[in-house]
């Protein structure tokens, strides 16, 4: 997936290459701007006859230069070159959005009328998109150390200083000007090529991906205890509840792949594979493990005690998910295979630093101290376990009719889902009923989970047990 990713952002630099250079065609379509003296931005004022078309080419173009660079897998000391070169194209976008009122150069009373801002923005945003564009080429040939790219640059450079120049002698801006957007276009068209023939590239694509060791935090001493978090969650948010089991039992907290410190996978989440996962952290057999889990995880640590009966000593389940009835979604699949190489662009990094910890925050009230929720792999494998859960789902409720439940103490704890009654009935579990909020209970009430463990069943099944605090 991540070749194709390669390729899919190379063709994205290309159309932006292409559509950046509709203005060659303005050449015989608008005559009234100057070939010579003036700018080629002036095809998309407003007064021309094809302001439309050339607004909607830059602006197209723009955006495919943004799209490219937001497919590109991250790469050592890359991230400022593809951070100017996405600032390019949103700058041209911006550019195709605001346009001159007039042909600034090529039409003589254009001086003297009255400017609207959206004449001085677009001033503004070309001049800045020319900087971004020429510190990318420069950041990104010193990465590369290729003598092409340096070529391009420097030349970029030069017709840069010719268009200040001639801007300033007010004559022959419109050549320079046009030999530097041709500069940056060919450029773009480099890059592209140089994402799809690299050895550095090639090397990152076809390497394999070994097994996804996940991180594991194991503290205490005695009986083993097992903790599987809800969707998107990380060790960290079980530090209250893992301090106050670490006394009696050897607690063992871990991320699944993608999640947390654990590196990602390329394969997308099963419910046989998560069930795998927890018999591979749990201690072998004689000896039996209490699992602890919260949210869709209360899936894979049922599925683990229906496939390793022998294995199991309790299970918690904190507000287990619902796996009743759900259509599956076929897109869901193909999507799936996708999002671990997503995870690894520089758009998914950019989009979960900027939203994963305000997300986190509004989620669980409390801050990410260890900022993995800024980082793109979480993003995607959160988005990931989301899309997987009707094929979880699915292969639960068929699990359920081939192997029974063991005859091991079950406790759900509920904070008000409707859902959770039947649930605990369907288990022959003790149900816990417990406030309702809106941050998970791990977070809100360690002790009532902590209680739960430590706590042997007092009732019959589906009792309502008193709310602990």
């Amino acid at each position: 997936m991540e070749r194709r990713l390669y390729v899919l952002a190379a063709c994205a630099l290309i159309v932006a290459a292409v559509l950046g250079s509709a203005w060659i065609t303005g050449q015989f379509t608008s005559p009234e701007v100057d070939r010579t003296d003036g700018y080629v931005s002036e095809l998309a004022a407003r007064d021309q006859p094809w302001t439309r078309l050339f607004r909607v080419s830059d602006a197209l173009s723009g955006l495919a230069c943004a799209l490219g660079v937001a497919l590109v897998p991250r790469a050592a000391r890359e991230g400022r070159g593809w951070l100017a070169l996405a600032a390019f194209g949103l700058l041209t976008l911006a550019s195709g959005l605001f346009p001159l009122d007039c042909a600034t150069l090529s039409d003589p009373s254009c001086g003297r009328r009255s400017m609207s801002s959206a004449h001085y923005a677009h001033l503004v945003a070309g001049m800045l998109a020319t900087a971004a564009v020429l510190a990318a080429m420069v950041l990104l040939s010193a990465r590369w150390r290729s003598w092409v790219s340096w070529l391009f640059t420097w030349l970029g450079l030069a017709a840069t200083l010719l268009v200040l120049s001639a801007h300033a002698d007010r004559h022959g801006v419109g050549i320079a000007h046009r030999a530097q957007l041709t500069l940056f276009a060919i450029w773009l068209v480099y890059a592209a090529l140089h994402l799809l023939v690299s050895d550095d590239v090639t090397a990152r694509t076809t390497a394999s991906p070994g097994d996804v060791r996940p991180h594991v935090v194991e503290q205490g001493a005695g009986p083993a205890l097992l903790i599987t978090a809800g969707l998107g969650g990380a060790w960290f948010h079980w530090d209250a509840v893992a301090a106050r089991l670490a006394a009696t039992h050897r607690v063992i907290r871990f991320d699944r792949p993608g999640l947390g410190l654990s590196p990602c996978s390329p394969d997308p989440p099963t419910l046989y594979g998560e069930a795998a996962r927890l018999a591979a952290l749990a201690p072998a057999h004689p000896d039996r493990v209490i699992v602890v889990a919260q949210g869709v995880a209360c899936w894979h640590a049922e599925a683990f005690a229906r496939l390793h009966p022998l294995r199991v000593a309790k299970l918690v389940l904190v507000d287990p998910a619902d796996a009743g009835e759900r259509r599956l979604f076929a897109p869901a699949a193909s999507a799936g295979r996708w999002l671990p190489a997503l995870g690894g662009t520089w758009g998914a990094a950019a989009l979960a630093r900027l939203a994963g910890p305000v997300a986190h925050r509004l989620l669980t009230g409390v801050r990410d101290p260890y900022g993995v929720y800024r980082v793109g792999k979480v993003l995607a494998a959160v988005a990931g376990e989301w899309l997987a859960r009707r094929d979880m789902a699915d292969d639960l409720r068929r699990m359920r009719a081939d192997r029974p439940i063991p005859d091991v103490p079950v406790t759900v704890i509920s904070t008000g889902a409707r859902s959770t009654a039947r649930q605990a009935g369907l288990l022959s579990a003790r149900l816990v009923r417990l406030p309702e909020s809106r941050h998970r209970v791990q977070l809100r009430n360690p002790q009532a989970i902590a209680d739960a463990v430590s706590d042997a069943p007092d009732g019959v099944a589906g009792q309502e047990g008193r709310a602990c605090s």
